[in-house]
Parts: structure tokens; sequence; C-alpha cells
């Protein structure tokens, strides 16, 4: 994903993305820095032992290049782990070090998370790195966290620690840890349900082998029905990025606007701020001028042809769902009767369709079965509107994580055949 410049003044950044950094219970009170480089070497820097919660724009400290201090209160202690960094990676501007739950887990193991559970996060991260540990704040950590970004890697896991993640921007650094915290996360999820399955390089290549662009077409002003549907829609990809079924850079959603269009959400889009006119119309395979769709597009369209009365799609990852995409164990919906009223059957397709076959993909799905867990690559969602498809989305990521604790207390027990029987006969439920 490309780094778009950021018009926002370093203290802006470095706070909006602390804030979202925190609220999503990524770092703690006391935990946590992020900086800014600029390119005159002056550092942008969180302060030190100030609440997260209520970190102000004032309180982000300036360290310019000949070592002074801008600023109310003192630099983060871990400044020096920052400038190490920063002096032996060039392009490096940005850098965030937290310590995310998952993160922490396998700094505590001693393992690093790999990124070849999922395209994306290979895309994104590249491979995950480790660092030995060293006391924080000092000279010795920053030695030996800069040594090992400067043999390339922009995720390193502290042993005992934490993370940091670095990149061309700040922006870029906290997708990078948003990133590798999600496939943290799923791994552990999936190690609980069974074997973990990774991608290989081949596999990897396949999803982002060059896409033909598509046609563009000038369109006309947009209806006030176009109107109303952009402004559900981004509302609801932001809804789902709150919700953590999306993140930053995962997930797309699209609704159908007419016989022949739907809209959809943007390639390198941070779902996180979608905004209504940042969606993209597409019509008989063409694209409204001066829109990148996303790649998903493809299969959406294929989608919509096939089935008349699919008016919303949505490619998400929530962490439990889709830890069952990278294992071989079905997600099963008799759990209660809520999740098989609302998500019905859901059944999996091999890796690779989505790429190389839509029209294919797009016959999986059916009234009895309007979503998919696609392997290592989280779950597709159909249905009649898109607060449909977002309700099913969500009955099916909290059956998901039901069924995962439930085996931390005993066996799943499933609706037996007689109580299915009866919910279809109630609900007028497809067969």
């Amino acid at each position: 994903m490309s780094t778009p410049v950021s018009y926002l003044h370093p203290r802006d950044e470095i706070l909006a993305l602390m804030q979202r950094i925190y609220g999503y219970r990524m770092t703690t009170t006391s935990g946590g820095n992020l900086s800014i480089r600029e390119d005159n070497g002056d550092v942008w820097i969180t302060p030190a032992r100030v609440d997260k919660g209520s970190l102000g724009r004032e309180d982000i400290v300036r360290v310019r290049a000949d070592g002074t201090v801008d600023g109310r209160r003192p630099p983060s202690s871990e400044l020096p782990l920052h400038r190490k960094i920063y002096s032996r990676r060039p392009d490096i501007q940005g850098i965030v070090h937290a310590h995310p739950v998952a993160l922490v887990a396998f700094s505590m193991a001693h393992e690093v998370p790999d990124t070849r559970l999922f395209h994306q996060s290979w895309h994104v991260c590249r491979e995950a790195a480790f660092a030995p540990y060293e006391l924080p704040g000092t000279d010795a950590l920053g030695d030996t966290v800069g040594e090992v970004f400067a043999r390339g890697n922009d995720c390193v896991i502290l042993e005992n620690h934490g993370v940091v993640t670095a990149g061309s921007s700040l922006q870029q650094a906290f997708r990078r840890f948003e990133t590798l915290e999600f496939t943290g996360k799923t791994i552990i999820k999936a190690r609980l349900l069974g074997d973990v399955r990774y991608l290989t390089q081949a596999e990897i290549a396949l999803a982002h082998h060059r896409h033909e662009p598509m046609p563009e077409f000038e369109r006309a002003a947009p209806s006030s029905a176009e109107k109303e549907l952009r402004n559900t829609l981004s509302g609801f990809v932001r809804r789902a990025y709150r919700q953590r079924l999306f993140i930053s850079t995962q997930g797309s959603f699209s609704a159908r606007l007419d016989g022949s269009s739907f809209l959809i959400t943007p390639y390198q889009l941070d779902r996180g701020a979608c905004a209504a006119g940042d969606l993209a119309l597409i019509d008989r395979g063409r694209v409204e001028a001066g829109k990148t769709p996303s790649r998903a597009a493809a299969v959406h369209e294929a989608i919509y042809r096939r089935h008349e009365g699919v008016a919303a799609i949505v490619n998400a990852y929530p962490v439990n769902a889709t830890a069952f995409s990278v294992t071989g164990i079905p997600l099963d919906t008799r759990t209660i009767p809520e999740s098989y009223v609302v998500a019905r059957r859901v059944e999996r397709t091999g890796y690779g369709l989505q790429f190389e076959a839509p029209e294919a993909l797009a016959s999986r799905v059916s009234p009895a079965v309007p979503a998919l867990i696609l392997d290592n690559d989280g779950v597709l969602v159909t249905g009649g509107g898109v607060l449909e498809t977002f309700d099913r989305l969500e009955v099916i990521e909290s059956t998901a994580e039901a069924i995962i604790n439930c085996r931390a207390i005993g066996q799943l027990a499933p609706m037996p055949d007689r109580v299915i029987r009866e919910l279809a006969a109630a609900f007028g439920l497809p067969e």
C-alpha cells in the first residue's frame, strides 16, 4: 500500500494515531510511543509519563536535530530507540512502539508472527524480525533494535517487551503495526482450533499480480438514491472498522445501486476514515473516472450478476472467523438459533478462486449459503441490503468467537437436526 502525503501537522498526526491505538486497546495508559522525523532532522515524539487517554496536541515534543527540546514535557524515555533507528535507516520517517497484547505474547514466547498467513500481511509487513532483550530506554536497546532495522526489516518483535514498526511515514508504520497485531491475534486464535496453514510465495504472488485497470466512464451527477447509499455504506465501513471487523489495510464493502451498478470501497483506503465521496461507482464493468476500486470488485460484480437478490457484499477479516480461514476447521453455525437463522450455512473455498475465477466463486453463494470462508483470506458475506449483510457478518464473528471459547470449557454440542428443521420451518429458511 503506497503512502499518501499527509498535510497534518506532526502533533496532530501523532495525536490522532495514538488515540486510535489506545482506543482499540493496542497499548496501555503508560505504554507506547510514536514519532515522526522531518526532512530537517527534527523528531516529533510523544512525551514521557503522560496518560495516553488524555494526551493533547501540545503534549507532543519536538527534539531538534541538534538535540534541543521544544515542549512543555520531556520526550519519551524511548527517544534513544527512535533516534538509533532513524540513524540506521534514512528512508524511515515514522515509528510506532507499543505493547499490544498479541504481539507481547509473541515476545514472551520469543516467537515472531509469520506474515505469510495472509497475502496482505506479507504485502504490508514483509518478514518480521526479532531483537534480543535490552533494558528499556537505553542506548543499548536502541543499538540492538537499530541493527535489526538496518538489515531491512520494518517490523521487529522485542524480546519480553513489545514491538516496533517503522515506515516512510507514521501512517505506514501504523498500518504495519495494526496488520502485524491482527496477524498475531489470528495465529493465536487459530492455534486454539488446530494446525495453521500459511501461504506459499507463489500463492502470495497470485494475489498481487498486476491487474488491468477497469475502463473509466464520465459519470452524471449522482442521484438522491446514490447519495443516500453512499452515506449509508461509508457509515457501515467506518463502523466495521470500529467493531474490528476490518483493519485499516483490509476489508471491502459494496452495495448494489441498481441492476447494472454498485458502489464499493476503493483500493488503498484507510477503512477507519471512509467518506461517502471515497466510494467508487462501478457500472457494467467500468469505474467512474478518477477512482480505483477495491480489487474485490470483480468478485462482487460476478455475484451481483448471478444473484438478483444480493444487494450488498462484504469481504472482511474479523479475527475469530478469520482464524477458521487459516485452519481446516469448519465454522458450524448450529450453535444457537440466532446463529443458524441469520448466518445459515457457512461453507469454505480453496485459496485463489477470488483472484482467478470470480464466476466460480459467485456460483458458491446461494440463499442457503450466503457466506463463505475464504482459505487464508477472511470471509465473504452477502445479503439483501447493507444492514442485513453487516448483521450477518457480526453474527458470524460472534459465532466463531463462541466456538473458540467453547473449546476452553468442553466439546461443542451443536443443535440437533430436529431443532434445525424446526427453525427452518418457523423462519422460512431456504434449503
